[in-house]
C-alpha cells in the first residue's frame, strides 16, 4: 500500500475543499460527568453544536466552564474519573460513513486518530518525548497510520510539514528541547497534520508563549488552515483570541454552551450577558488599552449548581423565571442570522417551564 503524497497545495479547487460548508461534526446533547465520592459531576450537560468541513469555531469560557472536558470526549481521550454519560458524536468521514464516535470501539477508532482527527495540546514540551528527536516522533505517526509509507517519504513528508510551520528541514534531527517555545509549538502543529486530518482540535495552542510569538502562531494556523482546508476546534479562554481568526464561536458557562454566533455578532451585539461580560474582561489585540470590567462573583459549583440558569447569581439582568428555568439553546430570530443562544431575555416560556 502507497501511503498519500503530503498535498501543501491543496486549495478550494480540490475534491475535499468542495465539501466545505458540509457538515463534519454534529454533537448532540454530549454530558461528560466526573464520578467521585459525593456522587457524578456534569462537567458537560447536554452539549450540542455542529462543526462544517473547513470551518474555525472557538469554544471559549472560563476555567471550569467545560471546555477541556469537551474537548477529551470529542477525541476519545478522556480518562477516570471522566466518562461519557450520554448523547452522541456523530463523525462525518471523508469517505462518506458516518460513526457515532461515543459507542466507536477502540479498534474502529484507532484508524481515525490523526488520519481523520488530531489535536494539538497546550504543553508542548509535555506531549513530545523528551528523549526522542523530532524526526523520530514524526516517523512513530506516519507509520503507525500510513502503513507502507518508506523511511525516504517519511524523511521527505517530516522536512515538509516543518517547513509549512516555518522551521527549517533540518530540526528534524533536534530534541525538543533544543527548540524555543514558539518552535515547540509550531512543531506540535506540524506533527498534527502529519496524516492530512479533516479535523484537528487545538486546545489553547498559544497560552505557553509571550505575545508576538502568540501573533505568529495564529497567523500560522490561519494560513495552514486556508491551505489544507482542515476544521478547527479551537479552544481558548481568551476571546479577544476568536475574534480574531474564529467563522463562529461558542461560548461555555458550567458546562453547557450558552450561546453560538459569528465573531462580528459576539463582539457588537451579545446577546447572552455572559457573553457580554467575558467580551468586556478582555483588552482587543489591536485596539488602545482601556479600563477593563470583571465579571462579578465566582463559577457556581458543578456539584451543586443553581437551579434554572447556572448564570442567574451573577447576571444583573436576571428576570425572576431565570432562578427556576432552564433555558434551552435555540435559534434566535431572523434578523440576528445564523446565532443561538440560552437566555430566557430572549425566550419565551413553555407550559411546561423550560425555555422555548
Amino acid at each position: 500500500m502507497t501511503a498519500r503524497p503530503l498535498d501543501t497545495a491543496r486549495s478550494v479547487s480540490t475534491p475535499s475543499s468542495a465539501l466545505r460548508g458540509e457538515p463534519l461534526l454534529d454533537v448532540s446533547r454530549l454530558t461528560v460527568e466526573y464520578v467521585t465520592e459525593r456522587g457524578a459531576v456534569a462537567a458537560c450537560n447536554e452539549v450540542s453544536f455542529t462543526l462544517r468541513r473547513g470551518e474555525i469555531l472557538g469554544l471559549a469560557g472560563e476555567s471550569g466552564s467545560g471546555k477541556s472536558s469537551l474537548i477529551t470526549a470529542l477525541t476519545r481521550l478522556q480518562r477516570l474519573p471522566a466518562l461519557t454519560t450520554g448523547g452522541e458524536i456523530r463523525y462525518h468521514t471523508r469517505d462518506g460513513h458516518l460513526l457515532d464516535l461515543v459507542t466507536l470501539d477502540e479498534r474502529r477508532l484507532r484508524p481515525l486518530r490523526w488520519t481523520e482527527l488530531a489535536i494539538v495540546l497546550q504543553s508542548a514540551m509535555a506531549a513530545f518525548n523528551p528523549v526522542m528527536r523530532l524526526k523520530a516522533q514524526f516517523a512513530d505517526v506516519m507509520v503507525e497510520h500510513q502503513p507502507g509509507i518508506t523511511r525516504d517519504e517519511v524523511a521527505e513528508r517530516t522536512g515538509r510539514l516543518l517547513r509549512m510551520v516555518g522551521i527549517a528541514p533540518e530540526r528534524a534531527h533536534s530534541y525538543p528541547h533544543e527548540l524555543s517555545g514558539g518552535m515547540r509549538q509550531r512543531a506540535l502543529i506540524a506533527l498534527a497534520l502529519a496524516c492530512e486530518p479533516e479535523l484537528v482540535v487545538m486546545d489553547e495552542p498559544t497560552t505557553a508563549v509571550d505575545v508576538v510569538m502568540q501573533r505568529q502562531i495564529l497567523a500560522q494556523i490561519l494560513r495552514l488552515q486556508r491551505r489544507l482546508g482542515f476544521a478547527v476546534v479551537f479552544v481558548t479562554h481568551d476571546l479577544s483570541l476568536l475574534m480574531e481568526i474564529a467563522d463562529r464561536i461558542a461560548i461555555m458557562y458550567a458546562g453547557r454552551i450558552v450561546e453560538i454566533g459569528a465573531p462580528q455578532q459576539l463582539y457588537t451585539d451579545p446577546l447572552h450577558p455572559y457573553t457580554r461580560g467575558l467580551r468586556d474582561a478582555f483588552p482587543p489585540l489591536h485596539a488602545p488599552l482601556t479600563k477593563l470590567a470583571g465579571i462579578p462573583g465566582s463559577p457556581p459549583d458543578l456539584r451543586d449548581p443553581p437551579p434554572g440558569c447556572a448564570f442567574h447569581p451573577r447576571c444583573a439582568q436576571r428576570l425572576p423565571e431565570c432562578e427556576q428555568v432552564l433555558p434551552r439553546l435555540h435559534q434566535v430570530l431572523p434578523q440576528h442570522g445564523e446565532r443561538q443562544v440560552a437566555c430566557l431575555l430572549h425566550d419565551s416560556i413553555d407550559p411546561d417551564g423550560e425555555a422555548a
